[in-house]
């Protein structure tokens, strides 16, 4: 197997390997949306870990890109109205967590592994949007 079929697979590991670990240790589950989100609006005595959390998402990333700077090069592409389509996009993705009660680590990786039948649906929802927006972008506009 090459490194491009064996790194997502670690990765891939790491992050259920990672989300057991946040539920068996603090019965929490590792919804990305949910743990920021809770952040905006702190409850005594459940802030550390989520900052704790947050804190190594932030981290595990900037010590990637400093590892392999070449896989965050941004595109040539991207000008000022790529980072508007950015931030508007990056928007309706946080309004679509909170309205769908959770992100697609919360639902994909957490839900699903528990078998919740909202996870499952949900995640079907994502994927499917997903494959319509691709194919629209690319074969319709």
């Amino acid at each position: 197997m090459t490194s491009s079929i064996l790194l997502p697979l670690l990765g891939g590991a790491l992050i259920g390997l990672s989300a057991s670990l946040l539920l068996l240790a603090n019965g929490r589950v590792a919804g990305i949306s949910g743990v920021v989100g809770s952040l905006l609006a702190p409850v005594h005595g459940d802030i550390a870990w989520r900052v704790l959390f947050f804190g190594g998402l932030l981290t595990g990333g900037l010590l990637l890109a400093w590892l392999r700077p070449a896989s965050f090069a941004a595109p040539a592409s991207l000008n000022p109205g790529g980072v508007a389509l950015l931030v508007a996009a990056g928007l309706l993705v946080g309004f679509g967590s909170r309205l769908g009660n959770g992100c697609t680590s919360g639902h994909g990786v957490c839900g699903i592994s528990r078998g919740s039948a909202r996870s499952i649906a949900a995640t079907l929802t994502f994927m499917a949007t997903g494959i319509l927006t691709v194919f629209l972008a690319r074969h319709v506009f």
